[in-house]
């Protein structure tokens, strides 16, 4: 068993702020993700994914009766002289299909028990996301917000797509570390949450695209579903809900220890080692996840698990091992 700072030495990260190195190693782990479209792409732009719709492409569909307006040049001489009849060749059209992922790195997300704090593991999988998308050919862009900055990365192709977004991801972790060193800013200045940057995604995210929820989901209400739903009409979405363990049960022990805890504006006591306690807390957690999944259900949005606890590759690489089991 891996200790904690030995699995932080393998991340080459310190679990709260964001380096380099720790984002662009994602790149050689692009193939743990799968980012084949599960729907039809309805961008308009030319593009590598294949479509239903019949056009101008590179990929032969099928051969029909010619009609009036059909251009000569793809007229099948072949099935012509075979049949009698003039028959022309039908294409697949090819669309491009951009990959936009929203990084939420609010104050709730600046929280960690085990390895990483979720924002980082967030900007973790953003990368790997990211890199994935890259590689297949796709534009990848993202919209990354904490309470005090918003980036936007309007999608572009290839290695300056993904090296923008890791320059963005470490500007907004970095700088949510610097507020706390220094003086956070007044809650007045605190403009950006999860309703305000879906409101931004529906602007950016073009239809067709694949887009990628990464958040704890704390904000998620009633506004910003109403902006998600608009989105999952016109675009394939995802969200990745990123977790602590200390957030699914409380801690096992065995002897009764009081600690207080605070989420930096109230504070309260419990009693670790309570069974009642602990079992109460896991059946509140799970109530809360399950409203979240169903909402998220009534926007046609899947919704899976991220632990920040676990290095994210060990957690794909064990989906992947799995999904090869049960076929």
């Amino acid at each position: 068993m891996m200790t904690t700072q030995s699995q932080l030495a393998r991340l080459q990260s310190n679990g709260i702020q964001l380096g380099v190195k720790e984002l662009l190693q994602y790149r050689q782990f692009a193939n743990l993700l799968d980012l084949s479209p599960r729907r039809t792409p309805q961008a308009r732009l030319a593009g590598s994914y294949l479509t239903k719709h019949k056009g101008r492409g590179m990929e032969f569909d099928e051969a029909r009766h010619y009609q009036p307006g059909d251009d000569i040049r793809a007229i099948d001489w072949r099935v012509t002289a075979r049949t009698g009849k003039t028959h022309t060749k039908v294409y697949r059209e090819e669309r491009e299909r951009p990959v936009f992922v929203l990084c939420d790195m609010s104050g709730s997300m600046q929280f960690g028990t085990q390895l990483l704090l979720k924002s980082v593991q967030a900007a973790h999988l953003t990368s790997l996301i990211s890199w994935a998308a890259a590689q297949r050919g796709d534009k990848v862009g993202a919209l990354i917000y904490s309470d005090t900055l918003h980036s936007e990365c309007k999608p572009l192709s290839r290695k300056r797509a993904v090296l923008s977004i890791c320059h963005e991801l470490m500007r907004c972790q970095n700088s949510v570390e610097l507020d706390a060193v220094h003086k956070a800013k007044p809650a007045e200045q605190m403009s950006t949450n999860l309703e305000q940057a879906l409101g931004r995604l529906r602007r950016l995210a073009k239809p067709g695209s694949l887009v990628y929820l990464i958040s704890d989901f704390i904000q998620l209400d009633e506004r910003a579903l109403q902006h998600l739903l608009q989105i999952s009409r016109h675009c394939e979405v995802s969200a990745l809900a990123i977790t602590d363990p200390l957030e699914q049960e409380l801690p096992s022990i065995s002897r009764l220890q009081p600690v207080n805890v605070t989420n930096g504006q109230q504070q309260q006591t419990w009693l670790l080692g309570d069974r009642k306690l602990a079992s109460h807390y896991t059946r509140s957690q799970q109530a809360r996840w399950a409203q979240v999944e169903s909402h998220l259900k009534q926007c046609k949005t899947p919704l899976s698990f991220i632990d920040a606890g676990v290095p994210l590759t060990d957690q794909f690489e064990r989906l992947r091992r799995l999904s090869q089991w049960t076929r």
